[in-house]
C-alpha cells in the first residue's frame, strides 16, 4: 500500500439539507490541502437521520456527489443517505471515484433499532480498490458494535477501514474506545468520521 491522503470532515449539521456545506467543506479542503485523495463524511450527513422526507434520500444528491468529485479530482464518500430500492430502504454509503464515477455502495448491515425501524439491513460487506493505493472497506455506525463486520472487511483484504457514523449518545467513549481496538484485532488504519452536531 502505497501512501493515501485522507481527510475525515465532522461537523455540526442540522436535520436539513447540508448538502451546501458538504460541497463547501468539501472545497475548502481540497482547497487547503490540494494532496487530498480522498474525503469522508459522516453518516447521514447531508439529510439527517429522518425517514420521513424522501426528498434527503440518496437519487436526489448522486448526480450533484458524482460531480462534485469529479471537479476536485477526489475519491468522495459523502457520509450515507436513506435509499429507497425494490426491496425496500436501506442505509447506504456511496462510493464515488475521483472521475465522478459511482464504484459501489455500502450498506449498513444492523440497522440501529429503534431508530432505524423500517429500514432494511445490508447483506454484503463492502470493499473496494483504490488503484495504487490499495483496497478500502466501509462500515456504517453501528455496524461497528459487531466485530463480525470489521473481521469480514480485513477477510476481503481491507487496509483502510472507513466508518461514517452518527453517534451523540453516552456510549460515544466506549465507540471511540472499540475504532482502537478495531484497528489493532484487524491490523488495518481505521477512520472514524463522527457527527454529533443539532440532529
Amino acid at each position: 500500500m502505497k501512501p493515501l491522503s485522507i481527510a475525515g470532515i465532522q461537523l455540526s449539521l442540522a436535520a436539513k439539507d447540508n448538502f451546501c456545506l458538504v460541497e463547501k467543506k468539501s472545497k475548502e479542503a481540497v482547497s487547503r490541502f490540494p494532496w487530498l485523495q480522498m474525503i469522508v463524511f459522516s453518516e447521514l450527513a447531508v439529510g439527517g437521520a429522518s425517514l420521513k422526507d424522501e426528498t434527503f434520500f440518496l437519487k436526489e444528491y448522486l448526480d450533484k456527489l458524482k460531480d462534485l468529485a469529479k471537479e476536485l479530482g477526489v475519491w468522495l464518500i459523502p457520509g450515507s443517505f436513506y435509499e429507497r430500492t425494490e426491496k425496500g430502504v436501506y442505509n447506504t454509503s456511496p462510493v464515488i471515484d475521483d472521475k465522478g464515477n459511482l464504484v459501489i455502495k455500502s450498506r449498513k448491515l444492523f440497522p440501529f433499532l429503534p431508530y432505524e425501524t423500517g429500514v432494511e439491513a445490508g447483506n454484503e460487506a463492502c470493499t473496494f480498490e483504490v488503484p495504487g493505493c490499495g483496497i478500502m472497506g466501509i462500515h456504517i455506525c453501528y455496524d461497528l458494535w459487531f466485530p463480525e463486520t470489521s473481521r469480514a472487511l480485513a477477510l476481503k483484504g481491507a487496509e483502510v477501514i472507513l466508518h461514517p457514523s452518527l453517534t451523540d449518545t453516552c456510549d460515544r467513549d466506549v465507540e471511540r474506545a472499540m475504532v482502537k481496538a478495531t484497528a489493532a484485532q484487524q491490523q488495518c488504519y481505521y477512520i472514524d468520521v463522527n457527527a454529533g452536531g443539532e440532529q
